[in-house]
């Protein structure tokens, strides 16, 4: 075993700078896995969000013979709880997509047909933009 000098004790300045070095590595490493998580979460969010509006517009359309006029027609008759956040963009603008509905031969009305996400960014995993989801 080796005997300690009497001056001796801590850490050199070089054992330190080594340590913290390792330290920033990791934090640096970790953050960028975190963005990633973060943007593959809003990505399913809006995917959910977009199918959960398309099946409310084609409930609605099909039990009330004619298509919605606006999200709040869905809200307002219990099809959604509440108009939900475009996780991309983080507002509730939506681009509605407005076509004639032919529910009979003899009927027909315009309505919502379709809703799509207003960001106009590419999606970072699919290589896509979020408005043609």
């Amino acid at each position: 075993m080796r005997a300690k000098r009497q001056g001796e004790k801590g850490f050199t300045l070089i054992e330190l700078m080594i340590v913290i070095s390792i330290i920033f590595i990791l934090l640096g490493m970790a953050i960028g896995r975190y963005d990633i998580a973060v943007q593959h979460a809003r990505e399913a969010a809006l995917k959910t969000d977009l199918q959960t509006m398309r099946s409310a517009i084609d409930n609605y359309t099909m039990d009330r013979m004619s298509g919605p006029q606006s999200l709040d027609d869905l809200k307002d008759k219990g099809y959604l709880r509440e108009i939900p956040t475009d996780p991309i963009t983080q507002t509730k603008d939506w681009d509605l997509r407005f076509e004639d509905v032919a529910l009979s031969p003899t009927q027909s009305g315009t309505g919502i047909t379709d809703v799509h996400s207003t960001s106009t960014l590419v999606s970072k995993f699919e290589n896509t933009p979020y408005n043609s989801w």
